[in-house]
């Protein structure tokens, strides 16, 4: 028995000096010697930046993503508005475009419990484009591509919004980017 106490206690005496030591003030850790890049999304982005922002532009009339990288990801509703400027100039030489000018008047969004809410106004009468479906699917898959977006709400007038998914039905339910998956094009 007292061999069995000698082998645990110099067990102890042998872990407790194998700690990491207490240094009296935070240590900078330095990162990795070269950053992981993630791939490129569907279009012509720049690396510079830290953080990936996706936003849903159209091309071949087909939902597609573009990864911009930022220094940091903007709060839902600087999201919104940096879909709602549309495609830059190098996304506009590939081929990208957006069904946002002209089909739905955006007031703003909040993130509430995980749902980005988007207020819309009234249709814009700027170009009478009929593409809503598509526009609603550039919201919900930019905003739900975000970590902190578990799905998108619609209201006008503070009102709750039915509005239209990929099939043509209309619904006042958190939408997500599967909704609108037959909208969603592949590289």
């Amino acid at each position: 028995m007292n061999r069995r106490v000698s082998i645990v206690a110099v067990a102890a005496l042998l872990l407790a000096g194998c700690g990491v030591p207490v240094d009296e003030e935070p240590r900078r850790v330095p990162g990795p010697p070269r950053a992981y890049s993630p791939p490129a999304g569907d279009g012509a982005a720049s690396n510079a930046g830290r953080v990936n922002e996706s936003l849903c532009f159209v091309r071949d009339d087909r939902l597609r993503t573009v990864v911009r990288r930022v220094d940091y990801l903007p709060d839902v509703d600087t999201h919104l508005r940096h879909l709602l400027a549309g495609p830059g100039d190098a996304e506009r030489d590939v081929g990208f475009t957006s069904a946002l000018a002209g089909t739905t008047s955006v007031a703003g969004a909040r993130l509430s419990g995980g749902v980005a809410e988007v207020e819309v106004g009234g249709p814009s009468d700027e170009t009478g484009r009929s593409d809503q479906i598509v526009a609603y699917g550039q919201i919900v898959c930019t905003l739900s591509s975000r970590a902190d977006v578990h799905g998108v709400t619609f209201s006008r007038y503070g009102q709750p919004l039915a509005v239209p998914r990929a099939d043509g039905s209309l619904s006042v339910v958190p939408l997500t980017a599967t909704d609108y998956a037959p909208l969603i094009g592949r590289r």
